[in-house]
């Protein structure tokens, strides 16, 4: 019940009994009246002063539950009380909105710091070169699967392990810990990781990386495989030193007979004919080594011109027969040419093919013995789709070791180099005009002392097939 209501009804019950009082001659009347008057004032001031105090209790009740209390209150009684209450609420609402604001930004950048390091993750764990990060406690904090690898380990963040667990006694364990006690901003070095499958080579960059006090906070290694690189550069080394030892053979013995002649050493024709013959052999080896070079360059780099057209095979085969058979005849050599095939056209640059034709029973002629004999055949395989060519000569054969070597550059097999004379390209030339122009395939067979078959397939053309230039 309202407090106002209880006060008047106390009133009208005091009012009551003293009116029963005087009814019954208990005090005078007049008494009667002055404490009814009194009692009345007493209790309706009371009442009032408690109505108000609820009313205002009530207002402040409604100012502290309001989301923002900054509207000053009507009070009068209790004014320095609501004021006070007002104040100390606006200050905590402005702390918790101030609070709010950072939580708002320390939110928005955790979640830029989250995604950076999710972007940095991703970016490392593409990257194909190995990635190290250890820190001045020697912990590994940082490894990409790249790393993982390579160390055969597997990492965890949440649990860095420690670096010498994981390199164990390597020279790279040796060169990290050296970079953390040295402080130097970038190191380089060549570093070789032996593994099962042979050794690895790197170009491993070490960086020092430096916090705000200027202590070392971690090293970074970065391990870059070079050993492709270190093979082409072994590989193009090999080759100058072939083609300066290819190239000082036949200009040596030029400037001899050359000398000779201009010292007067030739006395007759026929003397001064043999020098000129000797120089002029020795000019056209030296053009044919400088030919097979560029046109190993030239298809290597994809510069040759090629002009491929729908070719009958067996055609091409003839037409390098009849070149070389004053060479068979010199040797008294017997050639078997191929039979004729009902569809053996093939899509080719038909000079390049009669120059891996002519190469093929060059060597055939020049590794067979006088008296021996060579046979040329040709085999359409329909449900493939290609056509084998092979040559077989009874030569001296092979050594099964060198076989597998035999297209590389200037490769020669030492165990017939006394017997013929090359510059170790043609077989190699072979190979890139067969393989890497026209999209065929060469083998090798042979038995040393019983002989060899050379050969190569190609695909069929098929019928109304466009001419194609892959070049």
């Amino acid at each position: 019940m309202n407090l106002k209501y209880s006060i008047w009804i106390c009133f009208s019950i005091l009012v009551l009994l003293s009116v029963c009082c005087v009814v019954a001659g208990l005090m005078p009347t007049a008494v009667l009246v002055c404490l009814g008057v009194v009692g009345g004032a007493a209790a309706g001031g009371l009442g009032s002063l408690f109505w108000r105090i609820q009313k205002e209790l009530q207002s402040i009740t409604r100012t502290l539950s309001a989301e923002t209390p900054f509207i000053a209150s009507s009070s009068v009684l209790l004014k320095p009380l609501t004021n006070g209450l007002i104040s100390a609420l606006r200050k905590i609402y402005e702390s918790r909105q101030e609070i709010r604001l950072e939580n708002q930004e320390l939110n928005l950048q955790f979640q830029l710091l989250r995604r950076r390091k999710s972007g940095v993750e991703a970016i490392l764990n593409s990257i194909q070169d190995a990635v190290l990060v250890c820190d001045s406690q020697d912990r590994l904090i940082l490894a990409n699967p790249s790393a993982e690898r390579l160390f055969d380990f597997k990492f965890d963040s949440s649990q860095p392990p420690s670096v010498r667990n994981v390199l164990k006694q390597s020279s790279l364990l040796e060169m990290i810990l050296k970079t953390l006690g040295s402080r130097v901003r970038h190191v380089r070095h060549e570093l070789t990781v032996a593994r099962d499958d042979g050794n690895i080579c790197f170009d491993c960059v070490l960086s020092c990386v430096v916090d705000d006090a200027g202590q070392t906070a971690c090293v970074v290694a970065v391990l870059h495989d070079i050993t492709r690189e270190k093979e082409i550069s072994r590989a193009k080394n090999d080759f100058v030193s072939h083609v300066s030892h290819e190239l000082k053979t036949p200009l040596a013995s030029i400037n001899a007979y050359a000398e000779m002649l201009v010292d007067g050493e030739a006395q007759d024709a026929a003397t001064v004919r043999q020098f000129c013959e000797i120089i002029q052999g020795q000019a056209n080896r030296l053009n044919r080594l400088i030919e097979d070079v560029l046109n190993i360059s030239r298809i290597e780099s994809g510069l040759v011109k090629v002009n491929r057209q729908p070719h009958s095979l067996v055609m091409i085969l003839r037409d390098a027969l009849e070149m070389m058979q004053s060479y068979a005849k010199e040797k008294d050599i017997t050639v078997q040419a191929p039979l004729p095939i009902l569809y053996d056209r093939v899509c080719v640059d038909k000079d390049m093919m009669t120059q891996v034709v002519v190469n093929l029973l060059s060597n055939a002629v020049k590794y067979t013995p006088v008296g021996g004999s060579i046979t040329v055949q040709s085999e359409v395989n329909d449900v493939e789709g290609t056509i084998t060519v092979s040559i077989t000569d009874t030569g001296i054969g092979i050594p099964q070791q060198d076989l597998d070597k035999l297209f590389g550059k200037f490769y020669r097999v030492e165990a017939n180099e006394n017997f013929a004379k090359g510059t170790g390209l043609g077989l190699n030339l072979v190979k890139q005009i067969v393989e890497t122009v026209h999209g065929g395939r060469v083998f090798v067979r042979s038995q040393q002392g019983k002989g060899s078959t050379f050969g190569f397939v190609l695909p069929l053309a098929a019928a109304g097939q466009a001419v194609v230039n892959p070049h």
